[in-house]
C-alpha cells in the first residue's frame, strides 16, 4: 500500500502547504492564532473547572499546565481524525481523473493537524514560563506519547476515511463519540478523584479503557512531572498505535478500489 509513498512525497508536501495557506489565508492573525486559540480555550476551560477542581478538594499542581496537556493532545486526535475521515469524499473530482495513491488523502490531514499541534506547542510554553513551571530532564520522553499518537490518529483516520465513503453517517456519529471521549480522556480532572462506579464498574477502570488516556497521561508525566515512562506505559501507547495502524491500513486496502464507484 505505501509502495509508492517516496515518489509521492512531494504532493504530500504540496497538499500539507496548500492548507497551512488556506487556514490562514483570511485571516489577520495568521500563523498566531494557532497560539492564541489553545492559550483562549485554556483560559475557558480554567475558568470554568478550577473552581470545580477546588470543590473537589483535587490536589492537581500547576492546573493551567494541566490542562493544557490535555486539552493540545486531544485537539491533535480530534482535528487528525475528523479532517482525514472526509478525505477521500474531498479528493472525489481529483481521484476520478487522475491516480493518486488515496492514502495521501488521510495521511496528509494527519500531517497538518501535527503541524498546527506543533505551532500550539508555543503556548504551552507560554504557559509553563508564566506559572513558573520547572522544566525537567524527562522533556525528550514527551516525544514518545506524541509520535505513537500519531501514528494511533493515523489509523484511525485511515479506518473512518474508508468506512465514510461507504457509510456517510459516521461523520455524525464520530462527532457524538468525540465530544463523549473528550470527557472519558481524563483532560479536566486527575482520574484518581473518580472514586463512583457506573454499571457496576470503577470509573477509573472505565477511563483506563480509553487510549487516549494513556497518551495524554504519559505526556504529562514526562512533562510536568519529571518522571520518566515505565515499561507499562510505553508498551500501552506503542501496542495501540500499532493496533490502530494495523486495523486502518487493513480497512483500506481492502476497500479502497471499491472507492470510485461510491465517491
Amino acid at each position: 500500500m505505501f509502495n509508492g509513498f517516496w515518489h509521492y512525497r512531494y504532493l504530500l508536501w504540496n497538499l500539507v502547504s496548500r492548507d497551512f495557506k488556506l487556514k490562514y489565508r483570511r485571516s489577520v492573525l495568521g500563523v498566531l492564532w494557532s497560539v492564541l486559540n489553545p492559550l483562549l480555550m485554556c483560559l475557558v476551560y480554567w475558568a470554568v473547572f478550577s473552581s470545580l477542581m477546588d470543590m473537589r478538594g483535587s490536589g492537581i499542581d500547576n492546573f493551567p499546565v494541566f490542562l493544557m496537556c490535555g486539552q493540545l493532545l486531544f485537539n491533535f486526535f480530534n482535528e487528525a481524525t475528523s479532517s482525514s475521515m472526509s478525505s477521500v469524499l474531498s479528493a472525489a473530482p481529483l481521484l476520478k481523473k487522475v491516480y493518486i495513491p488515496k492514502y495521501i488523502f488521510p495521511l496528509e490531514k494527519c500531517c497538518f493537524a501535527m503541524v498546527n499541534c506543533v505551532f500550539s506547542f508555543v503556548a504551552l510554553l507560554l504557559v509553563m514560563i508564566f506559572t513558573g513551571a520547572p522544566f525537567h530532564l524527562t522533556l525528550l520522553e514527551a516525544l514518545y506519547p506524541l509520535i505513537t499518537l500519531f501514528f494511533f490518529s493515523l489509523g484511525v483516520g485511515l479506518f473512518l476515511a474508508a468506512a465514510t465513503v461507504f457509510f456517510r453517517d459516521i461523520m455524525h456519529i464520530w462527532s457524538v463519540f468525540i465530544t463523549a471521549l473528550l470527557y472519558f480522556s481524563a483532560i479536566f480532572y486527575d482520574p484518581t478523584q473518580m472514586t463512583f462506579s457506573i454499571g457496576g464498574f470503577n470509573m477509573q477502570q472505565i477511563i483506563k479503557l480509553n487510549p487516549m488516556y494513556w497518551y495524554i497521561t504519559g505526556f504529562r508525566r514526562t512533562l510536568m512531572w519529571g518522571i520518566p515512562l515505565d515499561l507499562n506505559m510505553f508498551a500501552v501507547c506503542g501496542i495501540c498505535a500499532v493496533v490502530s495502524m494495523w486495523v486502518g491500513v487493513h480497512m483500506f486496502r481492502k476497500t479502497q478500489d471499491r472507492f470510485v464507484l461510491h465517491i
